[in-house]
Formats: C-alpha cells, sequence, structure tokens
C-alpha cells in the first residue's frame, strides 16, 4: 500500500509540475513500466528457479503469475521501456506533458 501511495503521489505531482513549467516549454511526463526483465530480475528469477528445483521459463512464468499475470504472456524488455522515453523526449512529442505512460504488456485496463 506505501509504494501504490507513493506512485499514485509522485505521478499527480508530475501533471502540477507540467501546469507549473509548462508557459516555459518545459514538458513533464511519467513512466509507469509494469515487469521488465532486467539483469536484476533475470537474477531474481535464475535464484527463483534453483530454489524451487525447476527451470528458467517456470520460474519466470511462476513470477509472471504471481504479479497477476501479463496479457501479453511476457515482461518488457528494457529497451522497450527506453523506446517510449526516448519518443516522450523527442520532439515528435513536443504537444505530450502532464501525462502518465503505462508500459505494463496490458495488465492496467484502460479506457
Amino acid at each position: 500500500m506505501p509504494y501504490s501511495a507513493a506512485k499514485a503521489a509522485l505521478t499527480n505531482y508530475s501533471k502540477n509540475l507540467a501546469t507549473q513549467f509548462g508557459p516555459e516549454g518545459i514538458r513533464i511526463n511519467t513512466v509507469a513500466p509494469g515487469f521488465t526483465e532486467t539483469k536484476a530480475a533475470e537474477r531474481l528469477i535464475a535464484r527463483m528457479a534453483e530454489n524451487a528445483k525447476s527451470d528458467y521459463s517456470t520460474a519466470r512464468q511462476e513470477l509472471m503469475d504471481a504479479l497477476g499475470g501479463i496479457p501479453l504472456g511476457r515482461p518488457a524488455k528494457p529497451a522497450e521501456v527506453a523506446e517510449l522515453v526516448a519518443f516522450l523526449v523527442s520532439d515528435r512529442a513536443s504537444y505530450i506533458t502532464g501525462s502518465e505512460h503505462i508500459i505494463d504488456g496490458g495488465i492496467i485496463r484502460t479506457i
């Protein structure tokens, strides 16, 4: 619960900053990635597999299931999150500010 409250506070704070600094041409957005298969995540999955005496793929699936499942069936790759950030800082996103960008493989349903 404290983690969720902190994330919500950061998102709201960022929206406020976007309103405050927008007139100066400063754009502020947040990126909210879901489970991303970083090197640290790979080490965690390997430890889980070792502890359960299973293989990496099984441990990875068990972790995704424990997180509630991922509709796209896999974690994000760090490069995919980086691509979103690169877009947001580019001139192609020059009219985007005050937004939260969720990149989670469909875990959080949006309307």
